[in-house]
C-alpha cells in the first residue's frame, strides 16, 4: 500500500470520484489507499459536496509550510510521552477529529474534543489548547463553550485555581441517554400522527409501527447503557512487565 500524503493526481481521482458518486470504499480502492485517508481528505477539505482538489492540495501545502516554520531548524523537539510515535498520534488525532466532524460536530469543536480524549490527564487549560491546536483564544473559547452547552466536556478548577477544561468519564453514558430519549419523543410523536390521520389508514398503520420500532430500540440502548455504564469508569490493567516481585512481607 503507497504511503505519504496524497498527490495532487490523486486528489482529482477523488474529486471525479465524489462527482460520480463513489463510495469513499470504492474510492480508496481505485487509489489503493486506506479509506481512512480518503475520509479524512474529503472532510477536512469540505465535505463530499464542496470538495475541490485543487483548493485541496493547496491547503495541505499551506498547512506543511506552517509546520515547518513552527520548528526551526535545530530546535529541540520534546520526546512524545510513553515512547509514543509522534507522526502516529497526529494521523490518529486527525482521523478521530474526521470521524467527530462525519457525525455532525463542527471542526474546531471536534479538533479540542479529540485534543481532550488523546490528552493522559484528560482535562487542559484555555493556553495549553491554544498551544497545542496553534489556534487564537477566541477560537478555543467558543469551541469549549458549545461543547460544555452539549454535555461533552466540564470545567473544573486545578490546584493553581486555573479553570481547566475536562472531558468527563460519563460523557458517553449522559449522551446516549440524551439520544434515547429524543427517540423516544419521535415514537411520542408519530403515535399522535395516528390519532390524526385516523388508526385505520395505510399512513396511520405506518407511524404506528414507527413508534413501536423506536420505543423498543430506545429502551434496548437504555438499559444497556444502564448495564454497561460502569465500564467507563474501568481503569486499565497493568502490563505484564510492570508486576514486581514480591517483596519479603509477601513471601
Amino acid at each position: 500500500m503507497p504511503g505519504g500524503r496524497l498527490t495532487q493526481q490523486e486528489r482529482q481521482q477523488i474529486s471525479l470520484g465524489l462527482a460520480d458518486g463513489l463510495a469513499y470504499a470504492e474510492i480508496a480502492r481505485r487509489l489503493d489507499r486506506p479509506t481512512s485517508t480518503i475520509t479524512r481528505e474529503v472532510m477536512r477539505n469540505g465535505g463530499p459536496t464542496a470538495y475541490r482538489a485543487d483548493l485541496a492540495h493547496h491547503a495541505t501545502e499551506r498547512r506543511t509550510h506552517r509546520r515547518r516554520q513552527a520548528t526551526p531548524r535545530g530546535a529541540a523537539t520534546p520526546a512524545p510521552a510513553h515512547g509514543r510515535d509522534a507522526e502516529a498520534v497526529r494521523a490518529y488525532e486527525e482521523m478521530f477529529t474526521t470521524l467527530l466532524m462525519g457525525q455532525g460536530l463542527p471542526k474546531m469543536m471536534s479538533r479540542v474534543l479529540t485534543c481532550l480524549y488523546t490528552t493522559d490527564a484528560g482535562s487542559l487549560t484555555a493556553s495549553e489548547l491554544v498551544e497545542r491546536l496553534d489556534v487564537s483564544p477566541a477560537s478555543v473559547s467558543k469551541a469549549v463553550a458549545f461543547l460544555e452547552s452539549q454535555g461533552l466536556i466540564r470545567r473544573e478548577r486545578d490546584e493553581r485555581r486555573r479553570e481547566r477544561y475536562a472531558v468527563d468519564d460519563d460523557v458517553f453514558y449522559q449522551s446516549t441517554i440524551a439520544s434515547a430519549r429524543s427517540s423516544l419523543q419521535l415514537a411520542e410523536a408519530a403515535r399522535q400522527g395516528v390519532g390524526v390521520l385516523g388508526s385505520d389508514t395505510p399512513a396511520a398503520a405506518r407511524l404506528e409501527n414507527i413508534a413501536r420500532f423506536v420505543d423498543f430500540v430506545a429502551e434496548g440502548i437504555t438499559r444497556a447503557a444502564e448495564q454497561a455504564r460502569e465500564v467507563l469508569h474501568t481503569k486499565p490493567r497493568a502490563s505484564s512487565g510492570d508486576d514486581a516481585e514480591p517483596g519479603p512481607e509477601h513471601a
